[in-house]
């Protein structure tokens, strides 16, 4: 599974791609216990699914929390941070078109 495919550091973010190309790309990201990524935008639609534990994704202001199992679109142009309220791993896919 995709989830064995990255690992999980101590107090850091760990990312892996698995796909890129000039259209876009998908990502394999683990966040230990409180780590995140800071407030931030991008010029594509994203789509986040989560195979592990659980992140709370605030989204132009509003927090929402994400379970595995789960898939948060993030859309284009809105403000959007991470925050792992326990170790998870997530799928990140971009398309940028």
């Amino acid at each position: 599974t995709y989830a064995t495919s990255v690992e999980y550091a101590a107090a850091s973010v760990v990312s892996k791609f698995v796909l890129k190309k000039e259209t876009g790309n998908i990502s394999l990201f683990a966040f230990d216990k409180g780590q995140g990524l800071s407030e931030h935008t991008a010029p594509f639609d994203a789509l986040v699914q989560m195979l592990e534990g659980e992140a709370e994704i605030t989204i132009a202001g509003k927090p929402l929390r994400a379970r595995a199992g789960e898939v948060v679109l993030m859309p284009a142009n809105q403000p959007h941070a991470l925050r792992a309220v326990t170790r998870f791993k997530m799928l990140l896919t971009m398309i940028r078109s």
